[in-house]
This record gives C-alpha cells, sequence and structure tokens, in this order.
C-alpha cells in the first residue's frame, strides 16, 4: 500500500516552523544585555590588576630618534577607513599626533596643544607636515586628540577634542577650566612625489557636549584631577553597519558608588572603601551618528564605567577581532581612586558586541604596562585593527634614575588577541605602522 505524503508535509512544514521561530530568536540569544546597560569595572577586578611576562612593555631604548625635533609629539592616531581599516592614499600612510613647539617645557605642552600631520611611504620613516588647519578657525584654547576617517568620497574627518574657551582661558586654573567639547573639520586629501597635502578645510563645528546626565559637565566637576568629556573615537560596527563616536567621559548627574562597583557580594563583606573614592567618576561614552556626514549624533548611556576604580579612562577604541568586541582604553597610574593601583598602561574589556557585558582582559584589564623599574617610559597606546600597539616615549629614566623626556613616537608593539587573554608578541621600530615581518 502506498504511504501519504502528507505526513512528510506536515513534518516539513513543522520542522520550518520550528526552523523560523529559532532562527527569529537568534538576535534575542545573541543579545546579552539592554540597549542601555552600562558594564562596570569594579573595584574586586581592579584589584587583580599586576604585570606579568604577557603584559609587560620591554624597555624604551634610550638613543630614540625625534620625529620632529623642533615639536614635543605625544598622542598619536593612524588615517583609517570608514570601515576602521588603515588607509593609504597613492602608496602613503598618514597620521596624526598632539604637538607643541619644544621650547616650550614638558609640562607646558599640554596647554598649547595642537594637532600635527605626519606620512610615510613605508609605514616607519615619517615627515612631520606640520598644522594641516587654520588655528584661528580651529575650536577651542588648544586641540587635544581624537580620530581622522577617509570616507568613500575622498574627504578626510578630523575628529577632536576642543579643549578651554580661547576668549575665557586661565592658565592658572587650567585644570578647572579647561571645558572640553567634541569637534570636527573635513579636509580634501592629495597626494604626489612632494609628500601628503591636506585642501579646503571645512568649517569647524561641536558635534557633542557633555548632557550632565550621563556625562559631567565643567559646572559639576568636583575638583579631583580634571574633568573629561574628549578623545573621540569614530567607529563603525561592522556587524550592524551602524557608526558612533566613542570618547572619554565622566559619571555626570547624581552619580553613586553602587555595589556592583565595589564587587561581588563576598568581597563587599570585606573590603572597605576608602573616603573619597566616589570621586573617581571615569566612563567611556558612546555616541550614536544620525547622518552621513556625521553632524548629528545622538548621546547614548556609557559603555563602561569605572566609579570608585578610576577616574580617567582615557582615549578609548574598538578593535573587532572575529566575533570578539575589545573595548581598549588607557589609564595612569595616580588616576587609580585611594586603595587601588596600577600601572600606566592599555587597559582591554571584551564582549560580544558592542554594547555587552564587557569582561576585563587578563581578569584584571591589564593588556601592557610599563615596567615596575620605568613606569613612565611611555603613554597612550592604540590598539590598531592588525593588533599593533602605537605610542609615545614619555619620561623614560637612564641608569641613574635621571628622566629623559621623549615627546617622539615610541616602539610599535604586537599583541595577540584571543578570546580574554592576550599576550605581547613582537617588537617593531619606533613609530612602525606597518605589517611586521615574520622574524621580527
Amino acid at each position: 500500500m502506498r504511504k501519504s505524503s502528507k505526513p512528510k508535509f506536515r513534518n516539513l512544514a513543522l520542522s520550518t516552523a520550528i526552523a523560523a521561530n529559532f532562527l527569529a530568536a537568534i538576535p534575542a540569544l545573541a543579545a546579552e544585555v539592554s540597549d542601555d546597560h552600562t558594564s562596570i569595572w569594579s573595584r574586586q577586578q581592579a584589584e587583580k590588576v599586576a604585570l606579568t611576562k604577557e603584559t609587560t612593555a620591554p624597555p624604551v631604548d634610550l638613543d630614540f630618534k625625534l620625529v620632529a625635533p623642533d615639536q614635543w609629539v605625544w598622542d598619536t592616531w593612524p588615517l583609517q577607513n570608514r570601515d576602521g581599516s588603515l588607509a593609504t592614499v597613492k602608496g602613503y600612510r598618514i597620521a596624526f599626533a598632539l604637538v607643541a613647539p619644544r621650547s616650550l617645557g614638558w609640562g607646558e605642552r599640554h596647554t598649547q596643544a595642537s594637532i600635527g600631520m605626519f606620512y610615510s611611504k613605508n609605514g616607519k620613516d615619517w615627515t612631520y607636515a606640520g598644522i594641516p588647519y587654520n588655528k584661528n578657525k580651529a575650536l577651542g584654547h588648544m586641540q587635544w586628540a581624537g580620530t581622522a576617517m577617509l570616507d568613500e568620497k575622498g574627504k578626510v574627518h578630523l575628529f577632536y577634542t576642543a579643549t578651554g574657551d580661547k576668549n575665557n582661558w586661565d592658565e592658572s586654573r587650567w585644570a578647572q577650566t579647561a571645558e572640553q567639547r567634541i569637534a570636527k573639520t573635513t579636509f580634501d586629501i592629495g597626494a604626489d612625489k612632494d609628500g601628503v597635502h591636506l585642501t579646503n578645510e571645512g568649517e569647524h563645528q561641536i558635534i557633542l557636549e557633555a548632557d550632565g546626565n550621563y556625562y559631567e559637565t565643567i559646572e559639576q566637576f568636583k575638583g579631583n584631577i580634571i574633568t573629561a568629556f574628549r578623545d573621540p573615537f569614530f567607529f563603525q560596527d561592522p556587524n550592524t553597519g551602524k557608526e558612533y563616536i566613542i570618547f572619554e567621559g565622566q559619571a555626570g548627574g547624581d552619580y553613586s558608588l553602587k555595589p556592583e562597583n565595589i564587587g561581588d557580594e563576598e568581597y563587599r563583606k570585606t573590603h572597605s572603601v576608602p573616603a573619597g573614592a566616589e570621586l573617581y567618576n571615569g566612563n567611556i561614552g558612546i555616541a550614536e551618528v544620525l547622518d552621513h556626514d556625521i553632524t548629528k549624533l545622538k548621546l547614548l548611556p556609557p559603555l563602561l564605567e569605572s566609579v570608585g576604580t578610576n577616574h580617567q579612562m582615557e582615549r578609548p577604541h574598538v578593535v573587532v577581532n572575529g566575533d570578539d568586541y575589545y573595548l581598549f582604553t588607557i589609564s595612569h597610574t595616580f588616576t587609580y581612586a585611594p586603595g587601588l593601583t596600577g600601572p600606566d598602561g592599555v587597559y582591554g574589556f571584551v564582549g560580544k558586541g558592542l554594547r555587552s557585558d564587557y569582561k576585563p582582559m587578563n581578569g584584571s584589564g591589564l593588556v601592557i604596562g610599563n615596567p615596575a623599574e620605568n613606569g613612565y617610559q611611555a603613554y597612550s597606546w592604540m590598539v590598531l585593527p592588525n593588533q599593533q600597539v602605537i605610542s609615545f616615549i614619555n619620561e623614560p629614566k637612564d641608569e641613574n634614575g635621571e628622566v629623559k623626556f621623549g615627546g617622539t613616537f615610541s616602539s610599535t608593539l604586537k599583541v595577540n588577541l584571543e578570546g580574554d587573554k592576550s599576550v605581547i608578541t613582537k617588537e617593531g621600530k619606533q613609530g612602525e605602522i606597518k605589517p611586521f615581518g615574520p622574524n621580527r
């Protein structure tokens, strides 16, 4: 007797329905957290910070060369394409960095900072091309760090921190008057045998300001170190296509030291939080880009906060490696809250999406730290998409313990990222921004 095909059809329909329901549920399963979730770097996690052979930077070579002999050079970033990949223009790599005349004292450079441009054919030997914008048009008394993006039409978008009011600047109280806003301008870019040229400078405009709710305003600043609303990083999410500006902020409004900022229940039973720790209110902020020209943005709740743990989460940036989203930031020893300490270094957190329940790398967050015997030798690390890490030479000490001020590109390092673990694997040349050779 011939079997009916109907049961097969019903089973197929049922299977199809089950499969459809399963596929429809995947986004919900993949969404680890709510859209307004803010991860926490807790005191319990930060207490585990310790240098290891996998995370300790090699010593800085004191026989370093100056990339721009007349300039102090520090926070550095490469020109990136809209998708985050490293840009080249007619064979040139382009980088930007904070600069100030070497005629100024080392400590004076911050309040006279501008953004300089560099270019290189081989990604190792850099030519300083000066400040590419008109200082009279630029916003802020000084321009602090940001990023630069080359769009699909060949337009360079320079994002930076407009710091201080040109018309109401008080050098003697700069930490209290250094209001920070996020700004941008644009250029056309060209290159020839004589180098790289930025032309047709666009209008300088403020695109983000602290709201006093998620992010502290200068009026809310309580006098601890310095307030922060700075260091914009442009990011296009490869999995959603959405675009964002990520930045350093500090908790605003009526923030408080929550139990989870301290640690889990068992840890809280034995951990006493020192007075004043609540004033250390760093966070990593984010704003969604609403237009193609990146002039309209919407502030969102922070991606991560370090209230009670660390005051500054500087120059945050994101690297996507497979299914893992790595959120990196830099921080100082002196910005840790009372009762905690850690090296000047780059710290990382890993999640399964941009808005994630981020977990600290290597159990504590530390990815690269200065060696204990030379704790201020370098700073302002930036992890590039190819897992190279650039930084600048800061204040290394010689064999007699004397500080030798740097103000130039440091040796590029290579890290291997695997899940929530990392290890420093190679050291390249000063300022190198190119794939390392196999024998390096």
